[in-house]
C-alpha cells in the first residue's frame, strides 16, 4: 500500500520507548480571563462547559491474540502516567465497532484520537471524518489508505519482511520449498508480504508452495498450516510473519508428526518464542521484534503535541512518519528480548 506520509523519522525500539515514558505528567493550562471568553447575557458561566482537561480517545483493537493483548496493556500504562487528562478507551474486534466507538469519543468532543485500526481501509473514511473535524489523529501501526493522520507511528514492516525472508533463504542454502501465513489484510500485512516475496523471488530454488491468510490468530494459523499439511508432501520452511501465527501452525506440525521436516520464522517478540530461540529450539531457530508498547508511544505523543496548545506551531517541526527499527532475534542475542514477567 502507497505511504501519504512527508517527513519521516527512523528510530530504534530503546530510543522510542525512551520518547513514550522519559517525560514527568503535563499540567492543564488556564485560559487566561479575557472578554473574549467571558459569559454573555444569556449564558451564565456555570451553564459553560469546561475544557480544563485535554480529551483524548484511544481505539485500538480488542486483545484477541497475543500482540493485541499486549498493545492494550500498553495503552492502560501509557494512560497512567497522565492523570490529568480525559482519556477515553475503547477496543474492538471488528471495524463496524470501531467505526462505531470512534464516532462516539467524536461526539464526546474529544482533542486527539490515537487509532491503531482493526482493518485499514475500513476505518480510513471515519478517521477521515474526525480529522475534518479538527481532531488530531494519530495513526499507529496499521496505516490508513489516505493521507488523515498528523502523525503515523509504526514498526519498519518492510524491513520486517526483508529481513526474516533472507534470514529464511540463507538459512536454507537458497533452496528449498516454503508455505506463506499471512495476517490481516492492511498495510501493515501488505508491506511485509511484498518485501519478503520481493526477496524469495531473487532465488530460483526457492519454490512457495502456497499463501494464506492466518489473520495473526493462532487458531486460524492451526488451521491454513493443517491444510497445507494434507495438500504438500514436503514443506522445508514455514514464513508466518507473526508468533500467534507461527505458534498455532507449530501445534498443526506437531499433531501431524512432521515437526522433524521443517521449521518456521514468526515475528513480533513473544516471550514463548524468544525463549525458545534462546534454547536453541530446531523448530525456532530464530524471530524478529515488533513491539507493542508503540501504542503507548503514540498517546505520548498525542499528549505532547496537544497539551501546551501549540499544535500548528509543533506540526512545523514534528516528522509526520516515525518508524521503528526491527531487528533479528537469534539464540546470540535472545537474552537481551527475553522478559518473562511481560504480558507478551
Amino acid at each position: 500500500m502507497a505511504r501519504f506520509t512527508t517527513r519521516r523519522l527512523a528510530l530504534s525500539t530503546a530510543a522510542l520507548t525512551l520518547v513514550a515514558f522519559a517525560l514527568p505528567a503535563w499540567r492543564a493550562a488556564e485560559a487566561p480571563a479575557s472578554s473574549s471568553t467571558a459569559p454573555t447575557s444569556t449564558e451564565s458561566a456555570s451553564e459553560q462547559p469546561s475544557r480544563s482537561k485535554l480529551r483524548i480517545g484511544i481505539s485500538i483493537p480488542a486483545a484477541d491474540h497475543g500482540w493485541t493483548a499486549g498493545v492494550v496493556w500498553w495503552a492502560k500504562k501509557a494512560q497512567e502516567l497522565y492523570p490529568e487528562v480525559d482519556f477515553t478507551l475503547a477496543t474492538a474486534t471488528t471495524p463496524q465497532k470501531q467505526i462505531s466507538d470512534i464516532e462516539n469519543m467524536m461526539v464526546k468532543g474529544i482533542d486527539g484520537l490515537v487509532v491503531l485500526a482493526t482493518e485499514s481501509a475500513p476505518i480510513t473514511p471515519i478517521a477521515k471524518r474526525a480529522h475534518e473535524r479538527g481532531i488530531y489523529i494519530v495513526n499507529v501501526d496499521r496505516g490508513f489508505l489516505e493521507p488523515v493522520a498528523d502523525l503515523f507511528l509504526e514498526g519498519d514492516n518492510k524491513a520486517f519482511g526483508r529481513k526474516s525472508a533472507q534470514y529464511m533463504v540463507d538459512r536454507l542454502g537458497g533452496k528449498g520449498k516454503i508455505v506463506i501465513l499471512e495476517g490481516i489484510p492492511c498495510t501493515v500485512n501488505s508491506d511485509r508480504v511484498n518485501a519478503a516475496i520481493e526477496v524469495f523471488s531473487q532465488y530460483p530454488e526457492i519454490e512457495i508452495l502456497g499463501q494464506q491468510p492466518a489473520m495473526w490468530n493462532r487458531q486460524k494459523g492451526l488451521e491454513v498450516m493443517q491444510t497445507f499439511l494434507v495438500k504438500h508432501k514436503q514443506i522445508d520452511a514455514v514464513w508466518a510473519q507473526d508468533d500467534d501465527i507461527a505458534m498455532g501452525a507449530y501445534k498443526a506440525i506437531r499433531e501431524a508428526g512432521r515437526e522433524n521436516e521443517m521449521w518456521m520464522l514468526g515475528g513480533a517478540g513473544m516471550k514463548e518464542v524468544v525463549k525458545m530461540v534462546m534454547d536453541g529450539h530446531d523448530m525456532f531457530p530464530a524471530d524478529i521484534t515488533y513491539p507493542p508498547s508503540m501504542i503507548a508511544t503514540g498517546i505520548h505523543m498525542a499528549v505532547s503535541n496537544l497539551r501546551d496548545g501549540h499544535r500548528e506551531a509543533v506540526s512545523q517541526f514534528m516528522p509526520r512518519h516515525l518508524m521503528i527499527d526491527v531487528e533479528l532475534i537469534t539464540p546470540e542475542n535472545a537474552k537481551g528480548y527475553y522478559f518473562p514477567d511481560s504480558v507478551y
